[in-house]
């Protein structure tokens, strides 16, 4: 293997803007920002969400984000600030990198993910199944 995941995750850090959950949590009000949960949907599930946080697995990001997809979603077409997130900060500072290299700015991603988020007692809201 050339590159591991720890040598990708330190590259993708190295380039992309990062944000503590205290930070993120300073800007959970603010319309200019737009909270992107990449987790799976079996982790909101589980684990329970960001309130106001979209919802974008990380499966169908780039496809999400590009204008030209036929899976392009209006949220990111907006201009606004987007700060990425997952459970621990791996995955959204990957997503981050390349969602960034497509042209999409501003970006950021939460250091420590959800888990630092629930870590520091901000709010969090359940997300059930759909059927509960």
């Amino acid at each position: 293997m050339k590159k591991g995941i720890r040598e990708l995750c330190a590259e993708a850090e190295e380039i992309v803007e990062t944000w503590t959950a205290e930070e993120a949590q300073a800007h959970l009000d603010d319309e200019g920002v737009v909270f992107v949960d990449i987790r799976d949907i079996r982790e909101l599930w589980r684990d329970g969400a960001i309130p106001g946080a979209v919802h974008a697995p990380r499966g169908m990001l780039e496809f999400w984000v590009d204008p030209d997809s036929p899976y392009a979603r209006d949220v990111f077409q907006s201009g606004q600030r987007f700060l990425f997130f997952c459970a621990a900060g791996q995955r959204s500072a990957l997503a981050t990198r390349s969602v960034q290299e497509m042209g999409l700015t501003p970006v950021c991603h939460m250091a420590g993910g959800f888990g630092a988020w629930r870590e520091a007692g901000f709010p969090v809201e359940p997300k059930p199944r759909p059927g509960q």
